[in-house]
């Protein structure tokens, strides 16, 4: 199963040229590329699919997506590797 995580831009960088970011999943953090979401900074809230961000989210939707998501624990563990706290 392939899943889009909500998650909150916390840092910006380059790296070798690529747009990146450090992005919150409510507690787990994650390195992202920002190449899909060019206007994603700091604050935003992003839809992560495979390490890009692909779309943005606003703020009461990445929460309530993300509530839902730890209901399903078994498939967030599985898209980030471990559970959401």
């Amino acid at each position: 199963m392939c899943l889009g995580i909500p998650g909150r831009v916390v840092e910006v960088h380059d790296d070798a040229g690529l747009r990146m970011a450090t992005v919150d999943f409510g507690g787990i953090r994650r390195e992202v590329c920002l190449s899909c979401t060019p206007e994603a900074e700091v604050g935003s809230y992003v839809i992560v699919h495979v390490g890009f961000a692909i779309t943005l989210v606003d703020e009461t939707e990445a929460r309530r997506t993300l509530d839902v998501l730890r209901a399903m624990a078994g498939a967030v563990e599985g898209e980030l590797g471990e559970p959401l706290p």
